[in-house]
């Protein structure tokens, strides 16, 4: 069996109870090194086999993974965050299944909600925004063009911009261009939840200025919209006027 599992955001305790359950049970641990905190190996057992996949293919991580699942071993491949999110684990599953591997996923947290606590910051505010987009910039690697993020950025919706911190002058023109004024609020979470986490917090404008100054070009998050701002409607849900299935609407 093959356990994809989510590492969480970077501090070694936010990875899930399950997780670290399969981490310490496990005799073959591929993980990605350049991303994951490291300290979660420490308890792994001994004998485990331990493999950085940050210098290997996809063909060498699953040369590893499917003999040793075949010879009966508890596999896990440890993903940054959640496996689901620009995690490139979907080839992995289906290379597993035609290769006849049974596999299975446990969830880790995200990156993104790392940030928003580090922001003390709520992304779905009534009266600002009900919508989280989740992008990243075109590198090397394109995306549709339906999802530039001009096109994104037409909707105002809180966003989190992933693997974009090297490209922050062209961010901040291209979200401008699709509709966020100058002013928006925008923030910089450099290695969110990590022990050298850091929180900068700035306009869209400014995002490449305030990186710069900050010295901050990779491992951070960039968050974008009027949820970092202090205006918001109070919430229905705990409103006395509000009545729901639990409670009846108070004068």
């Amino acid at each position: 069996m093959v356990h994809f599992v989510g590492a969480g955001p970077g501090a070694p305790d936010l990875i899930t109870v399950r997780g670290a359950k399969l981490l310490r049970e496990a005799d073959v641990i591929v993980y990605a090194g350049s991303l994951v905190n490291t300290a979660l190996l420490r308890d792994v057992k001994p004998g485990c086999e331990l493999y950085d996949s940050a210098e290997m293919t996809l063909e060498e991580v699953l040369s590893v993974m499917i003999p040793a699942a075949r010879a009966g071993k508890a596999v896990v491949r440890l993903h940054t965050g959640d496996p689901c999110v620009f995690g490139a684990h979907r080839e992995q599953m289906d290379a597993l299944d035609a290769a006849g591997v049974a596999f299975e996923v446990c969830p880790g947290v995200s990156s993104f909600c790392g940030a928003a606590a580090a922001l003390h910051a709520e992304y779905t505010l009534p009266g600002v925004s009900q919508t989280v987009i989740l992008t990243r910039m075109e590198g090397r690697t394109p995306v549709p063009e339906a999802e530039r993020i001009e096109a994104l950025a037409a909707h105002g919706a809180s966003m989190a911009v992933f693997l974009s911190a090297g490209m922050l002058d062209e961010l901040s023109q291209r979200l401008l261009a699709g509709g966020y004024a100058p002013d928006t609020p925008a923030a910089i979470v450099y290695k969110a939840t990590w022990d050298d986490e850091r929180v900068v917090r700035t306009t869209v404008s400014d995002l490449a200025e305030a990186a710069r100054a900050h010295g901050i070009s990779k491992t951070a998050l960039i968050t974008v919209g009027g949820f970092l701002a202090d205006r918001y409607e109070r919430s229905k849900l705990y409103d006395p006027s509000f009545s729901t299935g639990f409670r009846e609407a108070r004068p």
